[in-house]
């Protein structure tokens, strides 16, 4: 029996993990990744370190399951989405740290364009905003001053462009290689066409040679080349068949196939999805209209609808790292429990301005309610509610454009193990919140999507099938009453917001 192993290269660690026919997942190996933040608002990784952590944990997992007796017939890659890597191809060498998407330092750049009367076209084209959060004011950033000097070896990629390069032999004839759901969160991308826009890339400034080919989310890329591929190694000829941003990736892998359909992913921050078929749905106020993924031959182009919070786990890690008043980040939970509400304290994790449905760089975070008799369960408690009440947020704007709410709302995600976020959720939605048996529903994607193209699953419905239910949360509380303290949030984002903007001359 043969195993699909995902290369997961996230916000804060890289994992590979393994799985099986069955959609089990059998294997992982993770390393941490370590984050720079050179100046406030600032956010860098080391592409090198990225690249090192995939090819360390990606060769652990393959010698356990050779070890085991199990052949790897595929390798899909997820990443960090907008994140920009810097990389000459005829060294290899990175150019300048990665600028990661909860990078802060284009948001006066935005600005400008909007004021300048850019955001309809970039709408229209690419079902985004302008918000630095997106890769091409990233890219004009790095090719100005401070930055690197153009180049006919000059590349200007996403994570997964950088892995799967570097995977596929690297300098030595690695593949130059995006997919749709990646390309479509550059800002340069047009989705309605599926091709690079010759227009936005002008008005960024970005060479269109300095970027990848887009291929197909499912199909063949390319085989595992360079040290990782040669003689005796269980990676010899492997095929790279997979390939999309995580949080599509968390889509397919929950098996999210027919329009209509939404997940949550609580990751550090927070996604939430919805498919929306074959067809690219208008701009909706306060989301983004994304590509979810392109099977090639296998069932062509899906998008999505999608609502993005940028601070979710990254809260806890915050009251873990920041605060010291948790020491790992599975003690929130028994901390939170000890009170029955947060005593009336409201979180905004603003940390790095706010998302979806407000798309504000310039918010900040914001403790609000304190009393006397507050302390760190009532803190624990309300970073725990400011996820939910942020994912209502985005829920309620999709339902808004919709005219109707998701039947159910399916949730994965290092944060979705606790039965109190996702209590709270289903009461602040009324609709169900299902959790399934494997969370790792990124990584599956990913994997799943390069199964499908080799064969090792012969379809969604096959797909589908094996998504099992762990638990589902039903509304608790009464609406009545899970309005007042999202009444009480609403609140305190009004202040949060506009924080960190300049002072006017």
């Amino acid at each position: 029996m043969a195993c699909v192993i995902a290369v997961d290269a996230g916000t804060t660690g890289v994992r590979a993990l393994a799985v099986a026919e069955s959609g089990a997942v059998v294997d992982v190996a993770y390393r941490e990744l370590g984050q720079h933040f050179p100046r406030p608002g600032w956010v860098e990784h080391d592409a090198g370190e990225i690249w090192a952590k995939v090819a360390e944990t990606l060769v652990e997992v393959a010698a356990r399951r050779a070890g085991a007796g199990q052949a790897v017939a595929a390798i899909g890659v997820t990443n960090q989405r907008e994140t920009v890597v810097a990389w000459d191809r005829s060294t290899g060498a990175p150019l300048h740290r990665a600028i990661v998407w909860q990078d802060r330092r284009t948001a006066e750049s935005c600005d400008a364009r909007r004021e300048a009367g850019q955001l309809p076209l970039i709408r229209e084209r690419t079902g985004l905003v302008l918000d630095p959060y997106f890769s091409a004011s990233k890219m004009e950033w790095l090719l100005g001053p401070g930055g690197v000097e153009p180049s006919p070896g000059l590349v200007l990629g996403t994570v997964d462009a950088w892995v799967i390069w570097n995977l596929t032999g690297g300098e030595a004839g690695g593949i130059l290689a995006t997919d749709p759901s990646n390309a479509s969160r550059t800002m340069l991308y047009d989705i309605v066409d599926g091709e690079w826009s010759a227009e936005l890339c002008d008005l960024f400034g970005v060479p269109l040679g300095a970027l990848p080919e887009v291929r197909p989310s499912c199909g063949r890329i390319g085989t595992v080349g360079g040290d990782l591929g040669g003689e005796g190694s269980p990676l010899q000829g492997v095929p790279v068949s997979g390939v999309a941003g995580d949080q599509q990736a968390a889509l397919f892998g929950q098996a999210c196939f027919e329009p209509g359909m939404a997940k949550v992913t609580y990751g550090t921050g927070s996604f939430v999805l919805l498919n929306a078929g074959p067809t690219c749905p208008a701009p909706a106020e306060g989301l983004l209209t994304t590509v979810a993924w392109d099977l090639g031959d296998k069932g062509g182009v899906t998008y999505a609808l999608e609502g993005a919070v940028f601070a979710t786990g990254a809260a806890i890690q915050w009251l873990r790292d920041g605060l010291g008043i948790i020491g790992e980040a599975a003690e929130i939970g028994p901390l939170a429990a000890r009170c029955q509400d947060s005593g009336g304290v409201v979180v905004v994790p603003a940390f790095a301005g706010m998302g979806s449905p407000w798309w504000d760089p310039y918010a900040r975070g914001t403790i609000l309610g304190l009393s006397r008799g507050s302390g760190a369960p009532q803190l624990a408690r309300a970073v725990i509610e400011a996820m939910a009440y942020q994912v209502r947020d985005v829920v309620d704007a999709m339902s808004e454009v919709l005219g109707r709410s998701a039947a159910v709302l399916r949730a994965d995600g290092g944060a979705a193990v606790l039965d109190l976020l996702l209590q709270l959720q289903a009461d602040q939605l009324q609709v169900p919140v299902a959790r399934p048996t494997t969370t790792e529903t990124t990584g599956l994607g990913a994997a799943t999507l390069a199964g499908l193209a080799e064969g090792v699953w012969g379809s969604l419905e096959e797909l589908g099938r094996q998504w099992e239910l762990d638990r589902a949360m039903t509304p608790a509380m009464p609406p009545e009453l899970a309005a007042i303290g999202h009444g009480a949030w609403l609140r305190a984002v009004d202040r949060a917001r506009g924080w960190a903007r300049p002072a006017e001359v």
